[in-house]
């Protein structure tokens, strides 16, 4: 058995949670038992040493997310016990701070992988995130973007995507482009809020520091001294994907996020994703992560939803 000593018991008590309940599911996945024998204190006990430790890591871990300003949900408890598991270092390494804004945390090590690539601005100008949805591709690329703009190290946020249905004809729908494109748009600009704030994030768009437009407007442009984010990038076509990649000027960096497995384009009209992937993939400037189901830091139901269609995709293709 030993005991742990930490310094803010109001933190320890988020810890644990209501009833508890988070303490209970740590005991449950690593086979502990865990008891606050008082204020500031966590007991463990368990007869192997090795997994004390993993407890002890977890802990720790969940107790210093919270110093950061972090949730500390079931969720996260369990992103806790992956990274754990994984060997996956402690440090700030998976952390973007975002000045005046939120702070978020890589919940898986693939999340750490893409991470350490939007902060290697050293080594890295261009950086994929692919894999499936829930993964935190685009808010995690979003997040640092936005900490990278308060801090003032570029100039401006661009995040740009194609508007192309998913199933439904907007055609017909009343208003002027931009307002027929604006439903696309929305998932990023609640990316942004969840960021910046509302406030700060509307304060920034009227200044023309934040653009978020439809991956056709980016035609024609070099973009300098800016951080630009393709999203839904299965969606671009290969002409459409050459071009946006071309767009990268003097002092900016790109991070390209999709689904390969996942796009909305016509049969005959091959995504540009695949391509650039294998195109780009041993160029040392680049930086590809490939999210799998595990990476779902969605509902825990996601995951498991994200698994019945790929199991059902094999079915059918073998039938």
């Amino acid at each position: 058995m030993e005991t742990l000593h930490f310094d803010d018991a109001s933190r320890l008590r988020a810890l644990a949670g209501e009833g508890d309940r988070n303490l209970i599911l740590i005991e449950s996945e690593l086979g502990v038992g865990l008891s606050a024998p008082g204020a500031g204190q966590i007991q463990i006990e368990g007869d192997d040493p090795a997994t004390r430790a993993e407890a002890r890591r977890v802990i720790n871990r969940l107790y210093s997310r919270l110093g950061d300003g972090l949730m500390c949900d079931e969720s996260d408890v369990r992103s806790a016990i992956l990274m754990a598991e994984s060997g996956e270092a402690e440090g700030e390494s998976g952390l973007i701070r975002v000045p005046r804004g939120a702070s978020f945390q890589a919940r898986t090590p693939r999340q750490g992988e893409y991470v350490r690539a939007l902060k290697n601005e050293r080594d890295t100008d261009l950086i994929f995130g692919v894999g499936p949805a829930g993964t935190g591709k685009t808010l995690l690329a979003v997040a640092y973007g936005a900490s990278q703009l308060v801090l003032r190290r570029i100039e401006r946020l661009i995040i740009t995507r194609p508007a192309v249905e998913a199933g439904e004809k907007l055609g017909f729908l009343p208003g002027d482009l931009a307002e027929k494109v604006d439903p696309y748009l929305l998932p990023v600009w609640d990316a942004l809020s969840d960021a910046l704030g509302k406030t700060q994030m509307e304060k920034m768009r009227e200044e023309g520091r934040v653009e978020v437009a439809p991956l056709a407007f980016m035609r024609g442009r070099t973009l300098n001294r800016a951080f630009i984010i393709v999203d839904e990038a299965q969606n671009a076509t290969r002409a459409q994907m050459r071009m946006v990649l071309t767009r990268l000027g003097q002092g900016s960096r790109m991070v390209v996020t999709g689904d390969p497995t996942q796009t909305d384009l016509d049969r005959r009209q091959p995504s540009g994703l695949p391509e650039a992937l294998g195109i780009l993939k041993d160029d040392p400037r680049v930086a590809i992560t490939r999210f799998e189901r595990g990476d779902v830091v969605r509902h825990d139901l996601v995951a498991r939803i994200v698994e019945a269609y790929e199991q059902a995709d094999s079915q059918a293709e073998r039938s």
